[in-house]
C-alpha cells in the first residue's frame, strides 16, 4: 500500500479534525454472532453448522481482533446485538474492558422495517438493557439492516442515543435535520460483507481474495482522505477475524496511521461533529 502523503494536500487546507489530522477514520465491527443467522432465518436456530459460523466470532475472532487493536494502539467500535451479548457476555465484557466502544445493533438481528413502532421500541430497550448490564455506556445505534422505519429516528431520540451510523449519503458526519442525532455514514464499499461473506445455503457468492479487497479499499480510503472526510471501516468478526483477513485489516489500520488519519471510535467522531460541525469537504487539493 502506497501512502497518500501530506505533500499531496494543499498546504493552505485547514483540517476539520483534531490536531490537524487531514482526515478521520473509524474501525468498526458488527458483532453478528449466532443472532445474524437466526434473525435472517429462524429455522437456523436448530442448525448447528450454520450457527457455528457466528460462534467463530466470539470464540476465536474477538480475542485476535483485540490483540491486533492493542498492538496498533487503536480504539474501535463494536456494534452488538443484545441477544448475542446475552449469549457471549464474557466476550462483550472483554471489549469494554479493553477500552473500546460498544454500541447498539438491535436486540435480535431484525430490520426495523419489519417491526411496528411498539416492537421497535421494545427491541431498543431490550438491547440497551443487555449491553448496559455488561458495563457498556451505549450512545450509538447501527441498525441490523442499515435501514430505518418511519419511527426509528424518533425512537432513537426518545431513548437518548447521541448518534446513528446507518446511512450512505456522505463521507462526512452530519446532524440530522429535525432530530437531535449525529449521523456517521457507512458505505458498502468499505464493508467486508459484500466482498467476503459466504453462506452455504445458496453457494451464490464467490469468496474474494484479500488482494482484490485491498484493491477496492485502499483507493477509496485515499480518495476520502483527499477530501478530508471520514473513513468508516465496517467488518464482522466472523468474516474478517479469519487469519488472512485479519492480517489484511491490520495492514489497513497501518495505512490509516501512515496517511495521517485521526482514528477514533464512532462516538468520538460524533461528539467532535456535534461540537465543531457542520463540516464541508476539502476541495482543490
Amino acid at each position: 500500500m502506497q501512502p497518500h502523503t501530506k505533500s499531496e494536500r494543499s498546504e493552505s487546507a485547514m483540517s476539520i479534525w483534531p490536531d490537524d489530522h487531514p482526515y478521520a477514520a473509524t474501525v468498526s465491527f458488527d458483532f453478528d454472532a449466532e443472532e445474524v443467522w437466526i434473525g435472517e432465518n429462524p429455522a437456523n436456530a436448530s442448525a448447528p453448522g450454520v450457527l457455528s459460523q457466528g460462534a467463530y466470532g466470539p470464540r476465536v475472532a474477538v480475542p485476535l481482533i483485540l490483540d491486533m487493536l492493542e498492538r496498533q494502539g487503536v480504539r474501535a467500535t463494536f456494534y452488538v446485538c443484545g441477544k448475542d451479548a446475552l449469549r457471549h457476555p464474557a466476550s462483550v465484557r472483554s471489549i469494554v474492558e479493553a477500552g473500546h466502544e460498544v454500541a447498539h445493533h438491535g436486540h435480535s438481528h431484525t430490520s426495523p422495517t419489519s417491526l411496528s413502532a411498539a416492537e421497535e421500541r421494545e427491541e431498543l430497550a431490550a438491547g440497551l438493557e443487555a449491553l448496559r448490564a455488561l458495563g457498556a455506556d451505549v450512545v450509538g445505534y447501527r441498525s441490523p439492516s442499515w435501514e430505518f422505519s418511519t419511527a426509528t429516528l424518533d425512537l432513537l431520540v426518545e431513548a437518548g442515543f447521541d448518534y446513528s451510523s446507518n446511512l450512505l449519503d456522505h463521507i462526512l458526519p452530519y446532524a440530522h435535520a429535525g432530530h437531535d442525532l449525529i449521523e456517521v455514514p457507512v458505505s458498502w464499499i468499505l464493508d467486508d460483507a459484500p466482498h467476503f461473506w459466504f453462506s452455504n445455503d445458496s453457494w451464490e457468492k464467490t469468496i474474494r481474495s484479500t488482494r482484490e479487497v485491498l484493491e477496492v479499499w485502499v483507493p477509496e480510503i485515499d480518495g476520502i482522505a483527499k477530501y478530508g472526510g471520514h473513513v468508516m471501516i465496517t467488518t464482522h468478526p466472523m468474516v474478517s477475524g479469519r487469519p488472512s483477513r485479519l492480517a489484511m485489516l491490520e495492514g489497513v489500520v497501518e495505512h490509516l496511521k501512515e496517511t495521517g488519519a485521526w482514528i477514533a471510535p464512532t462516538r468520538e467522531i460524533a461528539a467532535h461533529t456535534r461540537a465543531n460541525g457542520p463540516f464541508e469537504l476539502r476541495t482543490g487539493s
